[in-house]
């Protein structure tokens, strides 16, 4: 348990990096755009290489179906309840009018990563280890959510228009270091879970929730992470995407 609560501890460690990043040095929209390019990449093939493969080589179609379904289905309702077209369905842009919601800028961010984090746990009942490819890309991917969301949350107020929706004041420092160490340590505790309530658990449980899994990520991928990163670099995401894909294949193929 201890294991599996330090990788995921780790996984989620590039939350707090990129966040002291965007303090301490001004990203360009357009960089912060094509780096969450290819965390979304390399997110792809580890869901496509790693877990959806896994689960199918365990338990087959039919698991593998109703992960998908079910884990796609949970992020989209999910999302919906937490934000309601309130200023946290901007959580990870730039622009500032995320400051609103800190809670469902908490509860959006551990709707993106606790899949993750399950699925950190559940590599380890396999017994070969942690799975790096898989824990590389969610470590990529969490960079640009974080410079970006933290860019945002640092935005300067706009002292020429009225308090309020989407022009709240900046988040002190020590408020964005705290929201993400949070979100760290509830990522720990995710994966220590993944792994002490699925020990024991028969195979088809276990590839389903990897399935699930999958699916949560791949409906977070296509709702909020490559859309925005399209917003922010433009046409140059393709490329850059195919590259993180690329070196995620790679690392989980080598």
């Amino acid at each position: 348990m201890l294991e599996a609560a330090f990788w995921g501890l780790f996984g989620a460690s590039t939350l707090l990096v990129g966040s002291v990043l965007a303090i301490a040095v001004p990203w360009p929209r357009r960089a912060i755009g094509l780096v969450a390019a290819f965390g979304a990449g390399a997110l792809i093939s580890a869901v496509t290489l790693d877990l959806t493969a896994s689960a199918f080589a365990a338990a087959g179609i039919p698991a593998v179906t109703v992960g998908l379904a079910l884990g796609a289905a949970a992020f989209s309702v999910g999302n919906v309840l937490i934000h309601r077209g309130g200023p946290a369905r901007h959580r990870k842009r730039s622009h500032g009018r995320q400051r609103d919601d800190p809670l469902g800028i908490l509860l959006g961010t551990i709707l993106d990563g606790i899949p993750e984090s399950v699925v950190i746990g559940i590599s380890l009942l396999e017994g070969e280890g942690i799975g790096l490819a898989f824990l590389a890309a969610v470590a990529i991917s969490n960079l640009p959510e974080a410079i970006a969301a933290t860019t945002g949350l640092r935005a300067p107020h706009d002292p020429s228009r009225p308090s309020g929706p989407g022009n709240a004041p900046a988040w002190p420092v020590r408020r964005v270091l705290l929201l993400w160490t949070t979100v760290m340590i509830l990522s720990a505790v995710a994966a220590g879970l993944g792994y002490v309530l699925l020990a024991g658990a028969l195979p088809v449980v276990a590839a389903t929730i990897q399935a699930f899994a999958a699916g949560a990520v791949l409906a977070m991928l296509a709702d909020t992470m490559m859309p925005e990163a399209f917003e922010e670099a433009g046409q140059a995401v393709g490329a850059v995407t195919v590259l993180g894909f690329a070196i995620g294949t790679l690392l989980t193929l080598a």
